[in-house]
């Protein structure tokens, strides 16, 4: 029997504000995890763990790397995306569940200072560089106005088939 293909499902929490009419949103910029060190990242992500909802990973994750509470209900849902890094290793077939967060308790501040060297408000129009790149996939959709629920990357040929802006 054929060993059964397996994902590493991740949850991202797109934490978004308007200031002054200009929309933003929160990043991290990543050090010392040896996964995209020195790029700009969702301010608040990681793995799905076992027997937990991608909603509860979510909040779980914000209080963990911001030491903020959302609740499940101030998510919503943005995309799923199916990615790999083609290497051939299970740890780089994912499923990652991006998440809007407008509405949370508590000031978002570094909690993990191993992991983060810097966190910041960023104009969605005017983001650092550089930024993970499948994150940045899903960033400039959202600020071109909109992603489709299901998305691919990593993969050859057309990422999103149904995206005239790819």
């Amino acid at each position: 029997m054929t060993e059964r293909f397996q994902v590493v499902p991740a949850a991202y929490v797109m934490f978004l504000r308007t200031v002054d009419g200009t929309e933003q949103v929160l990043l991290q910029l990543r050090q010392g995890t040896g996964y995209m060190d020195d790029h700009w990242a969702m301010a608040a992500a990681g793995h799905v763990e076992a027997g937990e909802s991608v909603f509860e990973a979510a909040c779980r994750e914000a209080e963990e790397e911001l030491a903020v509470k959302i609740e499940p209900a101030d998510l919503t849902p943005l995309t799923a995306m199916h990615r790999t890094g083609r290497t051939g290793d299970p740890i780089d077939e994912r499923v990652d569940f991006f998440l809007q967060c407008r509405t949370w308790t508590g000031e978002p501040r570094l909690v993990e200072p191993d992991k983060t060297a810097d966190l910041r408000w960023f104009a969605l129009d005017d983001l650092p560089e550089p930024v993970v790149p499948h994150e940045r996939f899903v960033l400039d959709r959202v600020r071109a106005g909109g992603i489709d629920p299901v998305v691919s990357f990593g993969f050859t040929g057309p990422t999103l088939p149904h995206d005239k802006r790819s």
